[in-house]
């Protein structure tokens, strides 16, 4: 199984890697997320460590379980032959209606088949008021339209 765009990434292709992985996120699905990595795939989200597909589902249903209504935008920092980095920022609400932004950072490693072996994430967040809210999008993949992460000023 191959994962196009495969490396070495060009900026179109390191887009478009991108691009589907915010879709991937948005989503929401564990299952179908998981399935862009690899069966031993290494991760570091905040200060959680996990290795393989399950374990990242694992994470993804309980991330997606207390981060209700949750909408990511994912931009192109850098990338060189297998490597892209991402900043990104995501809105959420708790299971108390408190609304949150979380800003962070991703180094992404890729094997030939185009299918990621290694995600290094930095977060963090804070909480906003509902009005503060910059991802009004349906659930789901964010409009083509929609601005991105630095048309927003973020």
């Amino acid at each position: 199984m191959t994962r196009p765009p495969l490396p070495p990434f060009t900026r179109e292709t390191a887009s478009a890697k991108i691009r589907a992985a915010e879709d991937g996120w948005n989503s929401r699905d564990p299952q179908k997320v998981a399935l862009a990595y690899t069966p031993d795939c290494q991760w570091r989200n905040r200060a959680e460590f996990v290795t393989g597909r399950h374990e990242i589902e694992q994470l993804l249903t309980r991330k997606w379980t207390r981060e209700l209504d949750y909408r990511l935008i994912k931009e192109l920092w850098a990338y060189e032959g297998d490597r892209i980095a991402v900043r990104f920022a995501y809105e959420y609400h708790d299971d108390s209606g408190q609304w949150f932004r979380a800003y962070g950072n991703e180094n992404w490693e890729f094997a030939e088949d185009g299918l990621m072996k290694r995600r290094i994430a930095s977060i963090n967040e804070h909480p906003i008021k509902p009005e503060e809210r910059k991802f009004h999008w349906p659930l789901g993949r964010r409009p083509d339209d929609h601005a991105s992460l630095s048309d927003l000023g973020l």
